[in-house]
Parts: structure tokens; sequence; C-alpha cells
């Protein structure tokens, strides 16, 4: 495949990546990432055979995105614990896209685990990733026997929020509870 070739098929993951989060995974079709795109279906299928090859493409390109993002953060912050914060601020960071469809990565995991589809565990894999550098972050904080408890903890209150934000449209709400996420980070992190 060539370089306009490659390009067409990241605007394609693309393309996928954003309707399977604002539609969900089983409401976007074929047609839906075509027409996003401005292709044919036919052009569509040489680059993608099936919904779970796109769904796979989709999943790696999230992996690769949030590996990415978290060297980068290793690199601008030098603190374990400037680094938590600006995790936890991806919920205001991204606040008007969280409000209106929840978190990317956690509605898909929740829709494929609903359809018992093969690839939850890919889509979950995401989640490791996080809760593996949270946990490192905490290590360093000195939270040794407690570093994977937080770093689960953090997982699941920024999904709850999210969750909730989400279900009642409210962005207040989410920043209340950013603020108490940093509050909450101040106390466990004391010397």
């Amino acid at each position: 495949m060539g370089q306009k070739g490659d390009a067409l098929r990241q605007r394609i993951i693309a393309a996928a990546d954003q309707l399977f989060y604002e539609q969900g995974y089983e409401n976007t079709s074929f047609s839906d990432i075509a027409n996003a795109v401005n292709i044919s279906r036919g052009n569509f299928y040489f680059y993608f055979k099936s919904k779970n090859d796109i769904l796979s493409a989709v999943l790696s390109a999230r992996l690769d995105d949030v590996r990415a993002m978290l060297e980068e953060w290793e690199t601008l912050y030098p603190a374990p614990k400037l680094r938590i914060i600006h995790y936890i601020d991806i919920l205001t960071t991204n606040q008007s896209n969280v409000t209106k469809h929840g978190c990317p990565i956690g509605s898909l995991c929740t829709e494929l685990v609903k359809l018992s589809h093969d690839m939850q565990s890919q889509a979950t894999s995401i989640f490791a990733l996080f809760c593996h550098w949270l946990t490192a972050q905490f290590f360093q904080l000195g939270q040794k026997r407690n570093a994977r408890r937080l770093a689960m903890h953090l997982l699941a209150r920024g999904q709850g929020i999210a969750s909730i934000a989400n279900a009642f449209n409210d962005a207040k709400f989410l920043q209340r509870e950013v603020k108490s996420l940093k509050i909450w980070l101040d106390e466990v992190t004391q010397d």
C-alpha cells in the first residue's frame, strides 16, 4: 500500500473511531464509515474486509495513542503527582465529549462486553495500560503497598464520573468531581 493508501486507511480508522464513540460500535455500519470518509463501500472493503477488522484497527490505534500520550507525560511532567493530575484533567479537557458520549474507552468496553464480542479483551487492554501506568506513578509517590489499589480506585472513580456526567449531561458535576479527585490525591499522597 502506498503513501496515499496509508493516508486513506488512517482516515478510515479515525472516522470509524469517532463513529464508534458517538453512535456505538453496533449502531455504526460500513456505509456510515464510508460516507464519513467520502469513499464507496467497494473502496472501503479494499482496506477492511469485516467490521471486526476495522474494530481491531481502531483499538490498536487507541492503544498506540494512549501509549504515546503516557510516554509524552513522562517527559513533560517530572513528578509522578503532576502526571496523575494530568490524567485526572483528561475529564475536564474532554468535558464536552464526555458529557455527550461518556468515556470513549469505557463506553466501547461496556458495549463489547454486552455483545460478548471476541475483542472485548483487546478493548480492556487500554484500561490495563492506564492501570499499570497509574500503579507505577503511585509506587513512585511512596505508595508501594497500595499502588495498584489506588490506581484501580482512580480508574473506577474516573469512569463513574464520566458515566454520571454523560447520563445527566452535567458539566458542573464533572468539574466538581475532578476537584474532589484532586483533593483525594492530595490526601493519599501526603508524607
